[in-house]
């Protein structure tokens, strides 16, 4: 009787079953985000935001800051598609640049915010005790001062600029991402396989960042997402307050504050534009990042 055959299957065997799968199954995922329409028109919208401030130069009608005097607040028509402001700058052209610098600004904001808080998160986590304590209380006592009265606090220190605002909102923002941080990680060091990591003689920083991170790291994709709209919020405020972005440099709360005072004369279109791109991109966010925790996270999808 002839013998069976024990030979391993070859090497590449895995592979190929693996690339022989429907792109549902190998990037799951991407199905189940993809699966969340109002996500996807999130991320959409995101990304053409971004690309249209970023190609403002070209796409824009008029040098977003020449003044014509003849010209002066005018209503929407063929030669200034959203109008002129009282300085007979075309606010189209304004608004492009407006949402390269909100934009830019939020993302550079929200860069610093989450470095911050991962690293001082998940060392509170990992090592507990008087290090946990310390960070955690002093966290406490920068989540007991309302964040917008610390943001003008700080903004009023400085002088104002682009620069003072990302730096502001990055340095003064970070205690909840550190607090969502440390509660992760410190749920993710009692599992078994970082016991079984330490067992193996793993040291701290590899158990920390070779093994809790990546872990940890889709709840800080999404609070990465939902953090950038209350960034670009907290910078519409900061400069709709004179204290972030200055004249005649526009952003989108500049430009609300300067076309407020329009009201009383009719030019609705100098608040509405702005205020529609705020609520937009800021709506834009909150879907996508919805969708990615439905997706990275499958057990908090909605029935």
């Amino acid at each position: 009787m002839s013998a069976v055959s024990t030979s391993p299957a070859p090497a590449h065997a895995s592979a190929l079953d693996a690339a022989s799968l429907p792109p549902r199954k190998r990037f799951p995922v991407v199905a189940r985000f993809m699966e969340n329409k109002l996500a996807v028109v999130g991320l959409v919208v995101i990304v053409l935001f971004y690309v249209v401030a970023f190609a403002s130069p070209w796409l824009a009608n008029h040098p977003y800051d020449q003044i014509t005097f003849g010209n002066r607040t005018k209503p929407p028509s063929a030669e200034f598609w959203m109008g002129t402001d009282r300085s007979g700058r075309d606010v189209y052209s304004r608004l492009l640049k407006g949402g390269q610098v909100s934009l830019a600004a939020g993302f550079a904001s929200v860069v610093i915010v989450m470095t911050i808080g991962t690293v001082l998160g998940a060392l509170a986590g990992f090592f507990g005790g008087i290090v946990d304590a310390l960070l955690m209380r002093f966290t406490d006592i920068l989540l007991a001062i309302p964040l917008i009265l610390l943001l003008i606090t700080a903004a009023s220190l400085f002088r104002p600029s682009l620069r003072t605002t990302i730096i502001v909102i990055g340095v003064s923002s970070w205690p909840g991402a550190a607090r969502l941080v440390r509660g992760q990680f410190m749920q993710l060091k009692g599992q078994e396989f970082v016991t079984a990591a330490r067992a193996m003689g793993a040291s701290p920083s590899r158990l920390m960042w070779k093994h809790l991170f990546p872990n940890a790291l889709a709840i800080i994709i999404v609070e990465t997402t939902l953090w950038l709209s209350y960034a670009i919020l907290l910078e519409a405020s900061l400069s709709y307050l004179g204290l972030g972005v200055q004249i005649p440099t526009p952003s989108w709360g500049n430009m609300l504050q300067e076309g407020q005072s329009e009201l009383l004369y009719g030019a609705w279109w100098l608040t509405l534009f702005p205020g529609l791109a705020i609520f937009i991109t800021v709506l834009a966010f909150n879907l996508m990042g919805d969708g990615l925790r439905d997706a990275l996270d499958p057990r908090h999808r909605r029935r």
